[in-house]
């Protein structure tokens, strides 16, 4: 199939032939003509895959492709309104998604901006009052704007959830519903999201009316093309690994999964300790110090970047070739997400996971989800595997240790002899404080 096939106007096709697209990919090829029939659209795929093309270019042609805006009687240009809203759950995706609309909407002759928190919103006020048509945006940046008066949705005639998933795990289901309620009851709404667990499901039947279910994939299928490995090593001996890791690797782009924002600094200063080019990316740092550090990943300046899981969705850069777990997610959809980040685009990746004693029920998770297991990591040089004790899986959990007590119980007293047991301390008794005694 071809863009063609699509039913796509002549100037998005031009848009998409200078982006260096000749193929949809299944998510778009099923997706962009649901949304042009007005059809409201559930769709589950994994990230990568293409859904912010499955929803811009039909909106793009659906908003009037090549159409200057409508005029009053007189001539003078009709101040545009918001006709489509984009929500996304984090700064650089919604970054991304308003990309896409100026990749693909260059012919158009709309209008769109982008609106999240991190930075001063003079200038985004100012996008907003000069008029779009289209506004991406993260939940709690829309909502300050339309606490200022600045932004009005009464005009929305589409509305986007892209990430849902991610946007109820981060706590925007109370944002989300604040914002419905200033919506239009009549438009037509797309939710897209790379897993459906019930909660997302919840939130569909409340928005979406008579959808079209679309999954182009199983429910958090792993990306194809990368390998899963494993290091067995405990916390302490981590950074060292991750130098050898990454000395003896010959990798393009590596992305390191911390669990803390603490921790992603702390890696980076320990690979700067070491010789080795990295930046952190998390929820602390300012938005000016994300794009930069984003910029320098992409140019390839950088070629280690430190995240937390914030980047593990919508970061879309090309020649990623290993994803490293440094702390593995207790989440196995979250590793899911994490890995698609390479292995993209039909090319190979690579995905290692530091694995510590305490991690092992998470890895188990982790492998039911992949129906298949992390294959253990050849050996580096200067590396070698420490023992990590396990519990076996059959093993009841509140089997005896070493010092004679059941499970996590604390030891019992010895029973008592008299007045008081030999295992209690003597009890005394104080009695008032006075001003001599403090003294």
């Amino acid at each position: 199939m071809r863009f063609e096939d699509l039913r796509l106007n002549k100037p998005l096709l031009d848009a998409v032939h200078q982006a260096g697209y000749a193929t949809p990919t299944p998510i778009q090829a099923k997706v962009i003509p649901l949304i042009l029939d007005g059809q409201e659209v559930l769709a589950c795929a994994q990230t990568g895959t293409g859904k912010t093309a499955a929803f811009a270019l039909p909106i793009i042609q659906r908003l009037g492709t090549g159409q200057s805006p409508s005029r009053r009687d007189g001539g003078r240009p009709r101040t545009r309104h918001i006709r489509t809203l984009v929500l996304a759950p984090t700064r650089e995706l919604a970054q991304q998604i308003s990309d896409s609309f100026s990749t693909y909407g260059r012919f158009s002759g709309l209008k769109h901006t982008v609106v999240f928190g991190g930075i001063n919103k003079s200038p985004q006020v100012r996008a907003i009052r000069a008029g779009v048509d289209i506004l991406v945006a993260t939940p709690g940046r829309l909502l300050d704007h339309m606490a200022d008066g600045v932004i009005r949705l009464d005009s929305v005639e589409i509305l986007v959830l892209d990430e849902a998933d991610r946007m109820l795990d981060m706590g925007f289901l109370p944002d989300i519903r604040r914002v419905l309620k200033k919506l239009p009851a009549r438009r037509q709404n797309l939710l897209l999201s790379a897993t459906m667990p019930e909660p997302i499901r919840e939130l569909a039947n409340d928005i979406l009316k008579n959808p079209v279910s679309v999954e182009v994939a199983r429910v958090s299928a792993p990306a194809e093309r990368v390998g899963h490995w494993s290091y067995h090593v405990e916390k302490s001996g981590k950074p060292s690994l991750l130098c050898t890791v990454l000395e003896h690797t010959p990798y393009s782009r590596a992305l390191v999964f911390t669990r803390t924002k603490h921790g992603a600094d702390k890696v980076v200063r320990h690979l700067d300790r070491a010789g080795v080019s990295a930046v952190a990316i998390h929820g602390n740092k300012t938005q000016n110090a994300r794009t930069r550090a984003l910029a320098a990943f992409r140019s390839g300046k950088t070629g280690v970047l430190v995240a937390t899981d914030i980047a593990a969705r919508g970061l879309d850069i090309d020649d990623i070739s290993h994803v490293i777990n440094y702390d593995l997610t207790t989440e196995p959809e979250t590793y899911v997400h994490r890995i698609g980040r390479t292995g993209r685009a039909g090319a190979t990746g690579t995905a290692l996971s530091f694995v510590s004693s305490e991690d092992h029920g998470n890895l188990r998770a982790i492998e039911r989800l992949l129906r298949t297991p992390l294959q253990p990591a050849g050996d580096l040089p200067g590396y070698v595997a420490p023992k990590v004790t396990v519990r076996p899986h059959d093993a009841p959990r509140n089997a005896p240790r070493n010092n004679g007590t059941t499970g996590n119980r604390k030891p019992r007293f010895a029973p008592k002899t008299g007045a008081r047991g030999p295992g209690r301390p003597r009890r005394t008794r104080r009695g008032p404080r006075t001003a001599a005694a403090t003294r």
